[in-house]
């Protein structure tokens, strides 16, 4: 279900449930780089747009030729960055990070960009999105090169960013990421730069999106094409699986480090991308009506009504009643501001549960037979609360249809899901989840027609969470995880504090951070 990030246990009708654990991305980069253009301000607005990919922290690097500066902090964008300071982000190239954390804690160390220095005394800053599965072997690699714990940061983010400044000290950042970047293994999008050039880099299997768009005066990198739009900058196509691109005074040019092997993320077309973004050529909001379609088609229901849970379940819902006939309606309103905020709920507000979220239509609502379309079943628990929330408002039956396949497996490569154990429908049957939501009835589309529905051949695409086939192996269950680095002591070797402080004057007075 698409929900904002709620806080603690919810008690409803006297049972204290874990609040629901929706699927949640890492978090989105946005890269500009611009001679002449006010290019922090441009990086506020990509990150505006690609909020939604990460709520806990976000940051700016900006370098004017000379020396990088970066500011980050715990919070939304709109939080962490206002008019002075974003006018105080003076220069030409910006790389920008809004991160929710799969891999290390949610601390400030722990924000993007990352920034490291070379012994050569020249910076490097670094956004990334997705996760890596080699983390365990990298951070051996650090250790034995003294680049451990340098930042106080315990991230596979942080471990690439130290890697790649101790490479570029005998050869450039651009040489050091051709040699680093084929000896990770998972997903990345990369965004980063020194003084002078912005890079981006995508790994070979393409799991997550990054985009390339050209402004009039530069050039532009985003984890999606709405990040793009928001600036104003023309889509010029996708950074390709396995290419390195680097932009500076001379233009653009492009390296490969890997043969592509695609296998997008399907997930990003049910929930994690805007609906006004388009990967791979495909609209997701004509995806996700489609899917809605052949929801339809595949699990009909004799209802009143179709309501979506907003807002990602909208589209599908659309789709489902085009297809089916039956009116569309909205019976539910959504807070859109619960769960952005620091102030934990009290224990009365707790026990109103799903009503901290949704709240129903009951003229709507009441003595109809609905169809309820969400976007995903996780643990289950909203599903529950929401449908046990539309009977208390008078509907006679909720038939409740999801617009993906169930979830029956973790995901490894940038997707905070809950674990296998806590996933509803592993190891329970379809009549087994319908009972345990209280649903009158219960449909998943089918993977064969969430693909259909994308556009993209099967062989393209990496649908673990739904099938448990990983396009790119896994290691031992010891050697993975989001708390991984944290359990090896990550930042053991870390400084007394937790800045950088570098012979160029990089450190505590450039990497920024609120009193």
């Amino acid at each position: 279900m698409h929900t904002d990030q709620s806080s603690g246990d919810v008690t409803v009708d006297g049972v204290t449930e874990q609040p629901e654990s929706e699927p949640r991305e890492e978090c989105g980069v946005f890269g500009v780089w611009a001679p002449g253009e006010e290019v922090a301000k441009l990086t506020y607005y990509g990150l505006y747009a690609l909020q939604h990919r990460g709520q806990e922290a976000a940051g700016i690097s900006v370098s004017d030729g000379k020396r990088i500066v970066v500011f980050k902090d715990l919070g939304l964008v709109s939080q962490v960055f206002d008019e002075q300071v974003l006018s105080s982000l003076q220069g030409y190239i910006a790389v920008g990070h809004c991160r929710y954390s799969t891999t290390g804690g949610g601390s400030w160390e722990n924000a993007q960009p990352t920034f490291r220095t070379t012994t050569a005394g020249t910076g490097l800053s670094l956004g990334h999105n997705g996760n890596l599965v080699n983390t365990h072997e990298l951070h051996e690699r650090a250790r034995q090169r003294g680049v451990i714990g340098k930042s106080g940061a315990t991230t596979d983010s942080d471990l690439i960013c130290g890697l790649l400044a101790d490479a570029a000290t005998d050869k450039g950042i651009e040489a050091a990421a051709l040699e680093l970047l084929p000896t990770l293994r998972g997903a990345f999008c990369l965004a980063f730069a020194d003084e002078n050039t912005l890079y981006a880099a995508r790994d070979a299997h393409g799991v997550r999106p990054l985009v390339l768009g050209r402004l009039e005066r530069g050039w532009v990198v985003a984890s999606e094409t709405a990040g793009l739009d928001i600036v104003g900058a023309s889509f010029v196509r996708e950074v390709e699986p396995g290419e390195l691109i680097a932009i500076d005074a001379e233009g653009l040019r492009s390296s490969r480090f890997a043969n592509p092997e695609p296998k997008g993320c399907v997930f990003e077309y049910v929930y994690l991308a805007r609906p006004d973004t388009t990967i791979s050529g495909r609209s997701v909001h004509a995806t996700r009506v489609e899917i809605g379609r052949r929801l339809a088609e595949e699990h009909p229901a004799e209802a009143d009504l179709v309501i979506p849970v907003p807002e990602s379940g909208t589209p599908a819902a659309i789709g489902y009643a085009q297809a089916s006939g039956i009116p569309y309606g909205s019976g539910l309103v959504k807070n859109a501001y619960v769960g952005r905020t620091f102030i934990q709920p009290s224990q009365t507000i707790r026990q109103l549960g799903i009503r901290l979220k949704l709240n129903p239509l009951r003229e709507v609502i009441r003595g109809k037979r609905l169809v309820v379309v969400d976007d995903s079943i996780v643990r289950g628990n909203t599903q529950r609360a929401l449908v046990r929330m539309l009977r208390e408002s008078g509907a006679l039956e909720v038939h409740v249809r999801i617009a993906s396949p169930p979830v029956r497996w973790p995901c490894f490569y940038g997707i905070d899901f809950a674990s296998r154990a806590e996933l509803v429908a592993n190891g329970a049957d379809l009549d087994g989840i319908r009972r345990s939501i209280g649903a009158d009835s219960l449909g998943y589309v089918s993977l064969d027609g969430l693909v259909a529905a994308s556009e993209q051949p099967r062989s393209r695409l990496c649908a673990a969470c739904f099938d448990g086939e990983y396009p790119i192996p896994l290691p031992d269950d010891a050697l993975i995880g989001k708390h991984l680095l944290e359990s090896m002591g990550g930042a053991e070797d870390a400084a007394v504090s937790s800045l950088p402080v570098t012979p160029a004057g990089y450190g505590a007075e450039d990497a920024v951070r609120r009193p």
